[in-house]
């Protein structure tokens, strides 16, 4: 039956490619006889308001909302996007009344998800919503499939913007003169990489890209994962068969797939041939099982008819007929020298026709070159096999657009800028946003709290030590914790199918070593243990009840079913361990060189109903390969690389109905030579911290500034952190010299924590802060943390002091890193250049009220407060301020004049025009301190820390952010930028 208001609707917003227009002007004019004018919109509302999940008329209304709110460039509104006055202006336009208003509010709340990060040169726009909303065939049957499989609204919306932020970033398919755009996507570890650049394969193809090249890892088995998911999302049911009758057997010989789980119910439909349907079809040149043949079926493959012989193919009489070509092939060194070959029997004049799209999965994998520069032929590039591939791929097709996907980008943003044939992403560095449901960094690391000796609530719920003083070695623990997790999920599933699907795989991940034989010692171990548990016994239930009792009652989720005693569980741990043991084992070995050691089918997600099992491994069950209904992880492997270690982190990831029963096991003290122990979770802590330090730089310096960006990709380097001295960014042959400069932080909380540890300078610190300190009221003075009467204060004696006074300090300190501070030293060295400048500084010294508080007096000051801190990576502390005196320094630096004359004793009171905030944090890091009995600390025991704010006043509104010294292989040792030029 033709649903006619659906109908209208279509046709109306159709034809409103550029922007909101008068919605019952449009409708009277389109309406056809059979369909409601309604001009009133009565039945709109209605439909609405009644509307249940899946219905296609507000689906409409969502996409088409949604894309007025994210529109960067929008000539119909002034306002910004993501804001409710984006959207009053867009109910302003379409004549909408307040009543329904109100509906499609409810209906379509406003997006305010943040959205990708873009490091980008200037765009030239050629991608805009309106000629993505012409051509969308294929993303318009991705994002149905997508809203299918239960995504949410806001979770297509958002895929949606940061695919168009890619592609509006390639160069137009259409254009006379070939460009070839190099940029870098960077995701989180497990969290939809694949949906991205299958969202952008959509929306490219839709625009005119005839050729889309997937390198897809280094295994067949990474390869096949890839190619499954853009045949069932994107490529589809009618595109694989070429016609075949699907009813007819003998006419699926051949046609893969058909031993899937899942074909083909779940492979997206297009209704039809693609062509048939006034689109075009998808052409496969590899398949699940296969991957790229040579000599005839490339080159055939390769010939694109084209409408009108007379022009090339990327003319858009020619481009928008011709049907696409994808492939998915390993970066493998005879598979990539097999494409080549026949890209170059086909001839470059046809080559430079091609709008090809290459990306590349996991491009810090295998592509960049690892070469040592100092070892090169005078004036010749010495190139890695694949790196030396790609970029002969990049040369023979000049329309080619790479695009790099990872989640550990350092490697990618080391890469030479000067090395034209290289990867570097000149063009566009894009960040995308954390995924809502998405379980990283935050849900196992508390990285806000002050007191580094307090377990947070983070690690409390999920992450165990490898030993413990009662039992040793808790791996027999992580086994049980495996086998009642499998349980709990069996239970929640009976109580609501709803959640059956998400529990489909149950896995344990044991990760200690890189050595193979090590992985067979570990497999018979884990094996004796299981069989020993007794698990369907006395001793068994006993022990996992009391772990359930511990470890899982306490933490579960309320919105979840959950069991009130481990009676009502214990039915359920029997078919758990049925599953567990199915085939005859419970562990999976995977390692190897070669393919035919990943290809076991107990091992494969997609063809196998269920995977319940343990699996032991190395490097191969890290990156890239996707550990499905991973639920508990016994993790003891060290590397000397940041990226390395942070590919491991399988834990991160989607875990729906069960992120409760997640658990880390993870070494706290593990051997590193001789004599010294290193602990993972806190070298997991120090990484997330760089990358997140790394994402909040990039989004600081995203904003446009008089229309062009502040930083360009080849100034991103500068932007890699290392805060443990033993673990490194990226490895050593992948690093580029790069020199960071100045940091501009007005109205920014700035924290070094790269204080020295010999006692000389300790105490050289203490004396140059001494004369500071007689500057402090007598008095204390109780801050509160916000304007509310009621909210959390503290007690701090306070002072001020002039500017230059505080330079003199600053300029005159001792430092572990010197570098981790003086960009920051550097920006208020030179405030005031563009900006008016800074009067004085607000010293804030707060004191501890409770009976077991320290007090010391140094070098015959007053009586300080004593703070203890802990240094967690190295010579570098953790967090050292406490969020409430954060919160009070930044509302004194942001304040203005006006409400610094509010009185009382909120933060705003102490604001000054042209004044910063320094708090000061004299720290000990013996407990407990070396205080003599007269009250007295000598200065070799005290780090004299301390957190400032610097007011806005310090640099004028418009005035870039950073300054860059980076070293280009084109300019040799000189500085592309110097000091007072800003960023070139």
């Amino acid at each position: 039956m033709t649903d006619h208001l659906l109908q209208l609707h279509g046709d109306v917003l159709a034809a409103m490619r550029r922007g909101p227009r008068n919605f019952a002007k449009l409708a009277f004019v389109l309406a056809e006889d059979e369909e409601p004018a309604d001009t009133d919109q009565g039945g709109f509302r209605d439909r609405v308001t009644a509307a249940g999940a899946g219905d296609e008329l507000t689906a409409l209304w969502h996409r088409t909302l949604t894309g007025w709110d994210l529109a960067e460039q929008a000539d119909w509104s002034t306002a910004a996007p993501r804001t409710d006055e984006r959207r009053a202006d867009a109910y302003d336009r379409l004549g909408f009344d307040t009543t329904l208003r109100k509906v499609l509010d409810h209906a379509v709340p406003v997006f305010r998800e943040p959205g990708p990060t873009i490091i980008s040169t200037t765009p030239t726009w050629w991608y805009s919503r309106d000629t993505a909303a012409v051509r969308s065939f294929y993303w318009s049957a991705y994002e149905q499939l997508l809203r299918r499989k239960g995504w949410s609204d806001a979770a297509v919306a958002g895929l949606d913007e940061a695919s168009h932020a890619v592609v509006e970033r390639l160069a137009d398919p259409t254009r006379p003169d070939a460009y070839g755009a190099r940029g870098l996507v960077v995701g989180y570890v497990q969290s939809g990489k694949t949906a991205n650049f299958t969202g952008v394969t959509a929306k490219a193809i839709d625009a005119g890209y005839r050729l889309v090249i997937v390198l897809g890892g280094t295994l067949n088995l990474l390869r096949g994962q890839t190619q499954r998911r853009l045949d069932m999302e994107l490529i589809g049911q009618e595109n694989i068969l070429r016609g075949a009758d699907p009813a007819d057997p003998e006419a699926l010989i051949g046609v893969d797939y058909q031993d899937d789980e899942d074909w083909p119910e779940k492979f997206v439909s297009h209704q039809g041939r693609p062509s048939v349907l006034g689109a075009f079809d998808i052409e496969r040149l590899t398949t699940r099982d296969d991957d790229y043949k040579s000599l005839a079926t490339g080159i055939r493959a390769l010939e694109f008819d084209k409408q009108i012989r007379t022009q090339p193919l990327y003319a858009p009489d020619n481009l928008h007929r011709a049907a696409a070509r994808v492939m998915v092939v390993k970066k493998n060194k005879s598979v990539l020298s097999k494409l080549i070959k026949d890209l170059k029997k086909i001839g470059g004049p046809l080559l430079s026709e091609i709008p090809t799209l290459i990306i590349d999965d996991e491009s810090d994998q295998a592509s960049v070159n690892t070469t040592d520069p100092k070892k090169w032929e005078e004036g010749k590039v010495t190139r890695t096999a694949i790196n030396g591939q790609i970029s002969q791929l990049l040369g023979l097709l000049p329309r080619a657009q790479y695009v790099g996907y990872t989640a550990t980008p350092f490697a990618n943003v080391f890469v030479d800028p000067g090395d034209g044939d290289d990867i570097f992403p000149r063009d566009f560095l894009i960040s995308l946003p954390r995924p809502t449901g998405y379980m990283g960094v935050q849900d196992f690391h508390d990285l806000d709290r002050a007191d580094e000796s307090v377990v947070g609530s983070a690690e409390r719920a999920h992450v165990r030590g490898i030993y413990d003083d009662a039992h040793g070695d808790r791996l027999a623990e992580a086994l049980d914790a495996f086998i009642l997790t499998g349980a709990l999920k069996l239970y929640r599933a009976s109580h609501d199918p709803s959640l059956e699907g998400h529990f489909r795989h149950h896995t344990m991940l044991v990760h200690e070593s890189v050595r193979m034989a090590e992985h067979a010692a570990l497999a018979l171990r884990i094996s004796s243990i299981w069989h020993q548990a007794a698990y369907t016994g006395p001793e068994g239930h006993a022990r996992l009840e009391a772990l359930f009792t511990s470890d899982f009652q306490p933490f579960a989720d309320d919105g979840l079913p959950a069991p009130a005693s481990y009676g009502e569980l214990r039915p359920y741990v029997s078919r758990a361990r049925q599953l567990i043991n199915s085939g005859g084992t419970p562990v999976l070995v995977v390692n190897g060189d070669t393919e035919r050691d990943y290809d076991q089918p107990d091992l494969d997600f997609d063809r196998t109903p269920n995977v319940w099992k343990i699996l032991v491994g190395g490097t191969k069950l890290s990156r890239g390969f996707t550990v499905e209904g991973l639920t508990v992880t016994y993790y003891r492997r060290r590397t000397q690389q940041a990226d390395t270690l942070m590919q491991m982190g399988r834990w991160f990831g989607f875990r729906p109905g069960y992120r409760d029963l997640v658990r880390l096991y993870i070494g706290r003290a593990e051997p590193a030579g001789k004599t010294r122990t290193v602990d993972l979770y806190e070298a997991f802590e120090a990484i997330c911290r760089d990358e997140e330090t790394f994402r909040a730089q990039l989004t600081r310096y995203a904003t446009l500034v008089d229309g062009k960006p502040q930083v360009t990709p080849a100034q991103i380097p500068p932007l890699v952190s290392q805060h443990l001295s033993w673990l490194k960014p990226s490895a050593r042959n992948k690093m580029f010299n790069a020199e960071l400069v100045e940091i501009r932080s007005p109205g920014e909380w700035v924290e070094p924590t790269a204080y020295p540890t010999a006692p000389a300078d300790l105490r050289h610190n203490t004396e140059v802060w001494r004369p500071v300190l007689d500057l402090l009221g007598a008095d204390s003075v109780t801050l509160r943390r916000d304007a509310t009467a009621g909210g959390d204060s503290f007690e701090a004696q306070i002072g001020t002091l002039g500017h230059e006074e505080l330079l003199k300090v600053l300029c005159d300190l001792r430092w572990s890193v010197p570098s981790e501070f003086s960009p920051h030293l550097e920006s208020l060295l030179s405030a005031g250049e563009g900006g008016e400048g800074i009067d004085d500084w607000l010293v804030i010294l707060p004191r501890q009220t409770s009976s077991r508080r320290v007090e010391a007096s140094v070098l015959g000051s007053v009586p300080l407060s004593l703070a203890h801190r802990s240094r967690r990576r190295g010579d570098l502390f953790g967090a050292i301020g406490e969020p409430k005196h954060r919160e009070a320094a930044l509302r004194i630096a942001r304040a203005n004049h006006a409400e610094g004359l509010s009185g009382g004793k909120a933060p705003e009171s102490f604001a000054r025009e042209r004044r910063g905030v320094v708090v000061l944090y004299p720290v000990v890091e013996e407990k407990p301190p070396a205080v003599s009995p007269a009250g007295d600390i000598a200065p070799e025991h005290l780090v004299m820390a301390f957190g400032l704010v610097a007011p806005r006043s310090s640099t004028a509104p418009q005035k870039n952010l950073v300054r860059f010294r980076t070293v280009d292989s084109t300019r040799k040792d000189s500085a592309i930028i110097e000091r007072g030029a800003g960023v070139s």
